[in-house]
């Protein structure tokens, strides 16, 4: 059996789960979120408690316990605390700064790159440009706003130099040999 799908969601004081059909809606001091799942997982809310039940063993219901579980309990996550990644930008001139709410990175283009923050992502520039953190309720678009952001300049191999997330190793790559 699932070890995650068993594990009960504890919902904390100020977050409201409501369950209408195969949607669930989380409300909380961070925002609102809405996600529909597979209509045969059972959800059951009682005394701060939500439960995910599965109808049978089967390969597949196995596999949409554990999921179901896991995205349910992100959104309660992200509705109460949030979530956060850290990018730190390496190399020489390269840096962010703020303008209103756009972030605009300098990194080595001819051009800045501005980014604009979507709906609940909010973005912050520490450390004179050199790190960057992004935050939201909803840890699938902080993900994919950083993937994002990373893909403009990737680190590169031989010096590190690019945008790279807080707790990434960059392999190095030796230079060319001299001649001998």
């Amino acid at each position: 059996m699932s070890r995650i799908g068993k594990a009960p969601i504890t919902i904390p004081k100020g977050v409201t789960v409501d369950v209408k059909g195969t949607a669930v809606t989380v409300n909380g001091p961070k925002g609102t979120l809405t996600q529909a799942f597979n209509p045969a997982m059972s959800l059951e809310l009682e005394d701060g408690l939500l439960t995910v039940k599965r109808p049978t063993d089967s390969r597949q219901h196995r596999s949409l316990h554990g999921l179901t579980r896991a995205l349910i309990n992100n959104m309660v996550v992200g509705v109460s605390d949030g979530f956060k990644k850290t990018m730190e930008i390496e190399g020489v001139g390269y840096r962010a700064e703020m303008s209103g709410q756009d972030l605009i990175l300098n990194v080595g283009y001819s051009h800045p790159i501005t980014f604009a923050p979507e709906n609940g992502i909010e973005f912050t520039v520490e450390n004179r440009g050199k790190t960057l953190i992004v935050s939201g309720a909803d840890k699938q678009i902080v993900g994919e706003v950083c993937a994002r952001i990373r893909k403009t300049r990737p680190p590169e191999p031989y010096k590190g130099k690019g945008i790279r997330y807080n707790n990434e190793v960059i392999r190095r790559k030796a230079g060319k040999a001299g001649k001998v």
